[in-house]
C-alpha cells in the first residue's frame, strides 16, 4: 500500500510539476482572495490583523476545491484510474498518494498566504508551533476530505459545482479550528487551544482512516 501510495503521490506532483497549473492558476486565485478580502475590510490596520486568520483559511479551503478537482481530474485523464486497476494498485494507496499530493500543493498555498498576511494585513506569529502543527493537521484533513469527495463526484455531470457544495460544509470545523489556533499564536499570552488541535487531529485521522477503508468502494462505483 505505501508503495503505490508513493508512485500516485509521485505521479501526482510530477504532472502539477510540468502542467503547472497549481503555480499559474490555484495560487494566484489565493491570493486574489485574500487581497479581495482585505480590500472589503477597508484600510483599518487593527481589523485586517483580526481577520487575517479568518481570510487565510477561507481562501484555503476555496482553493482546495480547485486542487481537489485538478488532482481527480488526473485520474479521468486518458484512462488513468482503469490503468491503475488493471496494474492492480491497492485504492488505498490511491487515496493516500493524492491526498498527500494535494496536502503539498495546499501546504504551499498556505505559506504563500501567511507570508501576504505578515507582509500585508499586519498578522504577527509569536507561537510559531502552534501555527505550524494547526496547519499540518487542517491540511491533511482538508486534503483527506476532498480526496473522497472528489472521487464520489468524479462520474458526475455537474461536478464542477457538486464538489463544493459537499465539501464545504464538511470542513467547516477544521477552518473554525484552524482560525482559533492561528489567531493565538499571533499572541504570545492566548488560551490553551488544546482543544482545537484535538478536533483537527481528529478530523484528519477520522477522515484518512475512512479513505484507507471505502475508496476502494467509491471507485467502483464510478
Amino acid at each position: 500500500m505505501l508503495r503505490d501510495a508513493w508512485a500516485v503521490f509521485a505521479k501526482d506532483l510530477r504532472i502539477e510539476a510540468k502542467t503547472r497549473v497549481g503555480l499559474w492558476q490555484v495560487l494566484p486565485f489565493a491570493v486574489i482572495a485574500l487581497v479581495t478580502f482585505a480590500f472589503a475590510l477597508g484600510p483599518g490596520k487593527s481589523a485586517l490583523s483580526a481577520a487575517a486568520a479568518g481570510m487565510c483559511w477561507v481562501g484555503v479551503a476555496f482553493s482546495s476545491v480547485l486542487v481537489v478537482g485538478r488532482s481527480q481530474g488526473i485520474e479521468r485523464e486518458h484512462g488513468v484510474r482503469t490503468a491503475q486497476r488493471l496494474a492492480g494498485i491497492d485504492p488505498a494507496g490511491v487515496f493516500l498518494g493524492k491526498t498527500g499530493a494535494v496536502a503539498v500543493q495546499l501546504a504551499v498555498i498556505e505559506v504563500v498566504l501567511g507570508a501576504g498576511a505578515v507582509g500585508l494585513l499586519g498578522y504577527h506569529v509569536h507561537r510559531l508551533w502552534l501555527l505550524l502543527v494547526a496547519s499540518v493537521l487542517a491540511t491533511i484533513g482538508l486534503a483527506a476530505v476532498g480526496t473522497i469527495y472528489g472521487a464520489l463526484t468524479g462520474a458526475a455531470r455537474a461536478r464542477e459545482t457538486l464538489l463544493p457544495m459537499l465539501v464545504l460544509p464538511i470542513v467547516i470545523p477544521v477552518l473554525i479550528a484552524g482560525v482559533r489556533c492561528w489567531q493565538a499564536a499571533s499572541v504570545s499570552s492566548a488560551p490553551r487551544v488544546g482543544e482545537w488541535l484535538s478536533v483537527l487531529g481528529a478530523f484528519a485521522v477520522i477522515y484518512i482512516a475512512a479513505g484507507v477503508v471505502l475508496y476502494g468502494q467509491i471507485e467502483e462505483v464510478q
